[in-house]
C-alpha cells in the first residue's frame, strides 16, 4: 500500500539571502528546493550520498518557480516538499514555500516551484534508468509518491 508523504524542511533566511529590500533573492528559492530535496532523501531512507557512492548523480533537467509573497530577512520559513511524478527516466519534485507559522493545511504558499531530475551514470554523464540502476529509490518513490489532481505517474 502506498502512503504519500511530504517532507517539510526548515529554512533560516540569512541576510546575503536577500536584496536591497530585504526581500530574499529569487534565485535563492532553487537552492531552498535543493535542500528540502535533500531533506526528502533522508527522510524516505535514500541519503544523496547514497545515490553518488552507487556512481550515479541526479543532476536537474527542468526547473520552475512561481513566486507570490516575498520573503523577507529575519523570517524563517518551511519548505514541504513531495514527489509528484517517478518514472524509469525522470522523477519530479513538487515544493510549497510557506512562512514559519503560516498553517500549511489553509494559507497559500508564498512560493510553489517544481524540480526534475534525471539520473545519469557520474563517470560518463549518460542517462541511465533510475528503475534499473537503483530499484530501491525507485521503489521508495513508488511508495510516498502523491500526484497532483489528474496526474499519474
Amino acid at each position: 500500500m502506498r502512503a504519500a508523504m511530504r517532507v517539510c524542511t526548515p529554512i533560516t533566511i540569512r541576510y546575503g539571502e536577500t536584496d536591497m529590500m530585504g526581500v530574499v533573492y529569487h534565485a535563492n528559492y532553487l537552492l531552498y528546493f535543493e535542500d528540502a530535496r535533500t531533506a526528502f532523501l533522508e527522510a524516505i531512507g535514500y541519503p544523496y550520498a547514497r545515490i553518488e557512492e552507487a556512481g550515479f548523480m541526479s543532476p536537474v533537467t527542468h526547473m520552475e518557480c512561481d513566486y507570490r509573497e516575498p520573503l523577507r530577512y529575519g523570517e524563517g520559513a518551511v519548505v514541504r516538499t513531495r514527489v509528484v511524478s517517478s518514472r524509469p527516466t525522470k522523477t519530479v519534485y513538487a515544493y510549497e514555500v510557506f512562512r514559519e507559522g503560516q498553517d500549511r493545511n489553509v494559507e497559500s504558499p508564498c512560493c510553489t516551484g517544481r524540480s526534475t531530475h534525471c539520473l545519469v551514470d557520474a563517470a560518463t554523464f549518460k542517462p541511465v534508468s533510475l528503475k534499473r540502476c537503483l530499484p530501491d529509490l525507485y521503489g521508495r518513490y513508488a511508495e510516498v509518491l502523491e500526484p497532483d489532481e489528474g496526474e499519474g505517474r
